[in-house]
């Protein structure tokens, strides 16, 4: 079974083709192929297909290395948009991507760069439903108390600012996301974000995903970090500086968002036969 691993600042996913898949993809056998030690080693799984509607090039389904499954990655989707276009799926430098948060349209700029627009962010969601219009809240975590700003964008994002890169920095991330991302506020557990404004366009930030940890980048974490600097009083587009380098989201009407970064193909791969026997064994 080939496989090609890509990565997008440092935010890795084995990329499928449903068609060469000879078993179905459930929790423990993703578990097993994102495992660092005994698998490929990654942060999750893009599996693609032939599209359900006209219109779109392909459909992506995501997983995380724990089993679940995510509407949307923006560092994957800009990965599979990449890997779309170099194994020949299309030949159009723009086109349209299906994800279980909806249709993607992409626009390819260079060999390793792309911008991907990726619908219209929410403040209001069933993932946070005690929410209010602004998508406010506190919780008490690792022992201390945290005021986010939730951010629907395809998945859910708890987008907290703090005073400067230096307690950023300090943040002991692995501690307090777990805490977070499981907090009975979020039902469908969250993402989180923790940001500090370097400039009016420019923030850093740090990243914890459900289902994955702290990661070096995160596209939907840099544009619920991005959306609630805007709305504090931030400028549009926003450069994210991220542990992996550097992604640019921009804001638009109605909380229009578009992604802009860059993503590229680490190597292509083909699972061993006594690999495939133990995950056919498994359920």
């Amino acid at each position: 079974m080939e496989f090609e691993k890509w990565q997008a600042l440092g935010n890795d996913y084995v990329i499928l083709e449903r068609p060469r898949v000879p078993f179905e993809l459930t929790a423990a056998r993703i578990r097993a192929i994102c495992a660092p030690h005994t698998g490929v080693g990654s942060d999750g799984i893009l599996l693609l297909d032939a599209p359900s509607r006209e219109g779109s090039v392909a459909a992506m389904r995501i997983f995380n290395p724990d089993g679940s499954e995510s509407n949307l990655s923006g560092n994957g989707a800009r990965e599979a948009v990449m890997y779309l276009r170099q194994r020949g799926w299309t030949d159009s430098p723009s086109f349209s991507l299906q994800t279980g948060a909806g249709e993607v349209r992409a626009r390819i700029e260079s060999e390793r760069r792309c911008t991907i627009a990726i619908g219209t962010a929410r403040l209001r969601s069933d993932d946070y439903p005690s929410g209010d219009d602004g998508g406010w809240g506190e919780l008490a975590a690792a022992g201390q108390r945290w005021r986010f700003r939730h951010v629907a964008v395809g998945n859910p994002q708890c987008a907290i600012s703090v005073a400067d890169e230096a307690q950023l920095l300090a943040l002991d991330v692995r501690a307090i996301g777990p805490e977070i991302e499981r907090h009975e506020l979020f039902p469908n557990r969250t993402n989180v974000s923790w940001y500090a404004a370097l400039a009016p366009d420019v923030i850093r930030a740090r990243i914890f995903e459900r289902g994955v940890g702290e990661t070096t980048a995160s596209g939907t974490g840099a544009t619920g970090a991005a959306v609630a600097h805007v709305l504090d009083g931030g400028r549009s587009p926003v450069r994210v500086v991220l542990d992996g380098g550097e992604l640019q989201v921009e804001v638009g009407e109605q909380l229009a968002i578009s992604l802009s970064g860059t993503a590229q193909p680490v190597f292509t791969g083909v699972l061993a036969p006594g690999f495939i026997e133990e995950l056919n064994a498994i359920e």
